[in-house]
């Protein structure tokens, strides 16, 4: 069974049957059916035409929601005849999908989180962690959001903020390693920077391919994590960093700057540095006060404390960081990064063994722990 396979094909699918008249949910629960169908038949009977295959049986799974539960289904057209197997549209409906999640019934928290488990392939713990709230909370927003929109015909996409803010998430998840989504979350900015003349579009794209330039060197052979202080930076995609620079500085020309700019802005600080020594924090601080001057994000605030402490030493950093709410995550782990750098290993041991407690996957978590245990070694018990 190839599973990638499966997973490729799920959007186009899912945007056929939204197109022939399915609503949103409908379609979703349809898609899931056919791909049940086929993890169970496949193995002893694949299709010539796998893409075909499944719009057949998802089709067909749809015609029998919809015939059984007339009532629920009074908002969608009723059809006579199922579509016969063949080859189909080539087209790649993906960015098309994240448009209609992103529908104007929907608050745009709503709709990321619908666009991010539908679509993006998401878990809803994941969605959760990316928005600070407990997984029970995330699941009852999708769930809200499915109700919205089951039956609502998607003739009214959503705006491009909203894309833009599902696009950014994909991207985090798969620059995590939890899930390998982050090249496909950059090939459908590209797609939507080439259709949209919008500084904000080619903000995240800049973005996007300076974080990604560094990905070879985030890991160690055993899988560890490396610090960006201690990466081979003759490792980074020099490529990737030359383009990311030449799109943000045709963005910022055009003097309409945006949470996403700012936040190229400063990974292109970071990769236009020699050595991390060399890394201006100055102006990274600058930066960061600026992109927290149009979100308030607490996340921004806690990275604006690790720059604090980097250009005006460790206690100016500590102090940043006590306004912020400790409960926050990574809060305890950069609260460890500073004190060891003030000299209280002790503080700094009991804080990165609390944060490898609260580490959302395990690399990060063996990281910290051996943080933890190296201090412990130096007699910081």
């Amino acid at each position: 069974m190839n599973e990638a396979l499966l997973r490729s094909l799920t959007p186009s699918v899912l945007g056929i049957l939204v197109r022939r008249g399915a609503g949103f949910a409908a379609a979703e629960d349809a898609v899931q059916d056919a791909l049940v169908e086929a993890v169970r038949v496949w193995p002893a009977d694949p299709p010539r035409d796998a893409k075909g295959w499944l719009v057949t049986v998802a089709w067909r799974r749809f015609l029998d929601a919809t015939r059984a539960d007339a009532a629920r289904r009074r908002r969608e057209d009723r059809v006579d005849e199922e579509p016969v197997s063949g080859p189909v549209s080539a087209v790649d409906d993906t960015l098309q999908l994240y448009f209609l999640c992103a529908h104007p019934s929907l608050t745009p928290s709503s709709a990321v989180a619908l666009t991010l488990r539908a679509v993006g392939g998401l878990t809803t713990r994941q969605i959760a962690r990316a928005y600070l709230v407990p997984e029970a909370t995330m699941a009852q927003r999708i769930s809200r959001a499915k109700r919205t929109v089951s039956g609502v015909r998607f003739d009214r996409p959503g705006d491009v903020a909203t894309v833009l803010r599902v696009l950014y998430l994909v991207f985090n998840e798969g620059y995590s390693g939890d899930v390998d989504l982050a090249a496909e979350a950059i090939r459908l900015t590209r797609q939507l920077a080439a259709a949209i003349d919008h500084p904000e579009v080619a903000g995240l794209l800049a973005l996007m391919l300076l974080h990604h330039a560094r990905r070879a060197a985030r890991t160690a052979p055993d899988g560890s994590l490396v610090p960006l202080a201690e990466q081979d930076r003759g490792r980074w995609d020099t490529e990737s960093i030359a383009e990311g620079v030449e799109i943000l500085q045709a963005a910022l020309a055009r003097d309409r700057l945006g949470e996403f700019q700012a936040q190229a802005a400063i990974a292109a600080l970071h990769a236009d540095a020699p050595t991390a020594a060399e890394t201006d924090w100055v102006q990274i601080v600058e930066w960061y006060d600026e992109l927290a001057r149009p979100t308030g994000s607490p996340v921004v605030r806690l990275n604006r404390a690790v720059a604090v402490g980097e250009a005006d030493g460790p206690r100016a950093g500590l102090a940043a960081l006590v306004v912020l709410d400790d409960s926050l995550p990574r809060h305890a782990a950069v609260a460890a990064y500073l004190h060891e750098r003030d000299g209280d290993l002790a503080t700094a041991a009991r804080l990165y063994a609390e944060a490898a407690l609260k580490a959302p996957n395990l690399a990060e978590r063996d990281h910290l722990t051996r943080q933890a245990a190296r201090l412990n070694a130096r007699g910081g018990r």
